[in-house]
């Protein structure tokens, strides 16, 4: 999908953004940016889009996402229904790599942080003990002035640099350039389908909403996502699963239908396709942590 480019606004008297967002949602435009962006949800549920990567993300996941790394993090259905009490919380953290100078990433006492920033190129989910920690500098950060903005933000960085409690996101690393007409055409089918994923949604219906012919948007697809629009449709509908298996409230067969799937052995033969294990496995390994 092809993303439009994000200028990220910092202070004059900043080297570096921090944010603490509580709103009813977060958006979902499919954006990029040269900084790095340490992305804390305290509160929050959905399907996040970082590189070729649809997953679930849920309150306290913590991710590291590398410059010029498509992503956007689209709450559940009800964040957008008006009237309903939910909101979203995050803290947000967005730096360039030279952020600091440009000779501290040729120190030598700095020769992790640039094996950091290339493992980030990837995205990085962050687990175990350094979650811990993080979880605590992230708070402390965002209430930080002047020098303990930086002092934080190096423990954090010193933090990441030397774990190996992580899990990459994306197969591969992508950068890329939009214009607006682009951009606003592919977030609009994205948000359609994560919409509308549960019916059945055909090629006419899809191509009609961004105004191209069956064959054009499916040429127009592929091109720009690297993947057929099925193959999309499939992985959302495959995230949905999921996170209802996750919870644990429904029946397999259930979730089956729910998630937009017309038969049991249709939806057993995506799943492994795209997690690589069975519903079954997948629950008794979610529920064994």
């Amino acid at each position: 999908m092809k993303p439009l480019f994000q200028k990220v606004p910092v202070k004059l008297e900043s080297s570096f953004s921090i944010r603490h967002d509580v709103r009813p949602n977060f958006g979902g435009i499919w954006h990029y940016h040269p900084e790095l962006e340490l992305h804390y949800i305290i509160r929050g549920e959905g399907v996040r889009f970082i590189g070729d990567n649809i997953s679930n993300f849920s309150h306290g996941e913590i991710v590291l996402v590398g410059e010029n790394l498509p992503h956007t993090w689209r709450c559940k259905e009800e964040y957008f229904q008006q009237g309903n009490n939910l909101s979203v919380e995050a803290v947000v953290i967005q730096f360039l790599p030279d952020c600091f100078g440009k000779y501290l990433l040729g120190l030598p006492e700095a020769y992790l942080l640039p094996k950091l920033y290339e493992k980030a190129k990837s995205g990085m989910v962050i687990l175990g003990k350094t979650h811990e920690k993080l979880t605590v500098l992230m708070k402390q950060i965002a209430q930080a002035k002047n020098l303990d903005r930086i002092a934080i933000l190096l423990a954090i960085l010193h933090t990441l640099a030397e774990s190996d409690e992580y899990e990459s996101i994306a197969r591969g690393q992508a950068f890329y350039q939009s214009n607006e007409s682009d951009t606003l055409r592919l977030n609009k089918v994205c948000n359609y389908t994560l919409s509308n994923y549960k019916k059945d949604i055909t090629l006419e219906e899809i191509a009609a909403i961004s105004h191209l012919s069956v064959t054009s948007f499916c040429r127009y697809f592929k091109l720009m996502t690297k993947k057929t629009y099925y193959d999309f449709l499939i992985e959302i509908r495959i995230s949905h699963a999921c996170r209802a298996l996750v919870e644990d409230k429904l029946p397999t067969e259930v979730i089956c239908f729910d998630c937009g799937f017309n038969n049991v052995s249709n939806f057993y033969r995506h799943f492994k396709k795209v997690t690589g294990i069975t519903p079954l496995e997948y629950k008794r390994k979610y529920h064994k942590k």
